[in-house]
């Protein structure tokens, strides 16, 4: 007792009548948008994390390091 291809197309039949098409196109709006800003912020995730870069000022005021070489 699986579902058929009649079962599918009735029920997206009522689920238009239901929701109607502006409203269910919202939805698949909302939900596109939401995955977007998933990817984003897995994207954001998976770059790494840079340390500061050395600056010709940084060094001239620790003037306590000592070079090696």
């Amino acid at each position: 007792m699986g579902f058929s291809a009649q079962h599918l197309l009735l029920f997206l039949i009522i689920a238009l009548l239901l929701f109607g098409r502006g409203k269910i196109s919202e939805l698949m709006g909302d939900v596109a948008k939401g995955i977007k800003s998933f990817k984003k912020g897995m994207a954001e995730d998976d770059q790494p994390e840079r340390p500061a870069p050395r600056t010709i000022e940084n060094e001239a005021s620790n003037p306590d390091r000592t070079k090696v070489g």
